[in-house]
C-alpha cells in the first residue's frame, strides 16, 4: 500500500485553474522533492493532500484511505510565516501544539505526548532551549521548531513546504540529513525547494510542477532541460539549466 496516492487531482483557487490531472505517488523510504515556479501549485498540492482545501476532482488517498483534515498519519511543515511567532508560548510547547488533535482540546497532555515532544526536540537538537518563548528565536531555530512539531506525531508521511529558505548552511546541513535519515527509517518525506542543485543531489525522486507534473523519476532520469524549460519557462541559456546540468 502507497503511503500517499492522488489521482487526477484538480483543483480550482479563486476560480482559476491550479492543478490539472496530477497524479502523485509516494512511497515509504522516499524522500521526493516537489519542484516548479512561484504559482506552480506546489503548495497548493501540499494542502490538497492534507484535505485543508476543496478539491474540483479527483482524490487523494492517505495511506488507503480518503484523505482527511488532521489525519496522524501525516505531518506537515509549513512555511515559518504562517506560524504566529508572537505567541506568548516556549518552544516545548509549541512542539505540543503538534498533538493538539490527538490530545483533545480539554485534556492535558499525558506521559506519551510529552515523550513523543522530547523525542521531536532531541531530533531537532532544540532541547536546550524548550523553555525559551518562540518570539525570542531565530529564523533556523523556529524553522527547527516547525519540524519538531511536525515529527512530534511519529507520522509515517511528512509534508514539508519549503523547509530551507532563509536558513544559514548549518541549519540547512542539520535539517537536509534529518529528511534524509527519516526516509531511511521508512517514512514518506515530500518537499518543495526552491533549492533545485540540493534537492537533484539529495532527493530519491523528483517531480516537476507547474499546475501539471511535467516529469517524475529519479534525479537520474529527469536530467532533460527541456523538462527544467518547460517547468521553469526559462530560456536555453538561463543560469538555472547550468547549474541543473553542473548538478
Amino acid at each position: 500500500m502507497r503511503a500517499l496516492e492522488i489521482e487526477q487531482l484538480d483543483v480550482d483557487l479563486g476560480g482559476r485553474p491550479v492543478l490539472r490531472d496530477v497524479r502523485l505517488h509516494l512511497e515509504r523510504g522516499e524522500l521526493v522533492g516537489l519542484l516548479g515556479p512561484n504559482g506552480a501549485g506546489k503548495t497548493t498540492l501540499l494542502r490538497a493532500a492534507l484535505a485543508l482545501i476543496r478539491i474540483r476532482g479527483g482524490r487523494v488517498l492517505v495511506e488507503g484511505k480518503q484523505a482527511r483534515p488532521g489525519r496522524s498519519a501525516i505531518g506537515y511543515v509549513p512555511q515559518r510565516h504562517e506560524f504566529t511567532w508572537d505567541f506568548p508560548i516556549s518552544v516545548e510547547q509549541a512542539v505540543l501544539s503538534g498533538r493538539t488533535g490527538r490530545i483533545g482540546l480539554l485534556r492535558r497532555p499525558a506521559v506519551d505526548d510529552r515523550r513523543a515532544v522530547g523525542e521531536a526536540l532531541d531530533r531537532v537538537q532544540l532541547t536546550q532551549l524548550q523553555r525559551r518563548p518562540v518570539g525570542e528565536l531565530s529564523g533556523g531555530q523556529r524553522q527547527r521548531v516547525l519540524v519538531a512539531r511536525a515529527l512530534a506525531l511519529a507520522p509515517g508521511i511528512l509534508l514539508l513546504d519549503e523547509p530551507f529558505t532563509g536558513l544559514d548552511m548549518p541549519t540547512q546541513e542539520l535539517l537536509g540529513d534529518l529528511f534524509t535519515s527519516l526516509a531511511g527509517e521508512g517514512r514518506a518525506v515530500l518537499m518543495t525547494t526552491h533549492d533545485l542543485v540540493a534537492a537533484v543531489e539529495s532527493c530519491t525522486r523528483l517531480v516537476l510542477l507547474n499546475g501539471r507534473i511535467i516529469a517524475d523519476g529519479p534525479p537520474a532520469d529527469v536530467q532533460d532541460v527541456e523538462l527544467w524549460r518547460r517547468t521553469f519557462g526559462v530560456s536555453a541559456s538561463s543560469p538555472l539549466l547550468k547549474l541543473i546540468k553542473a548538478a
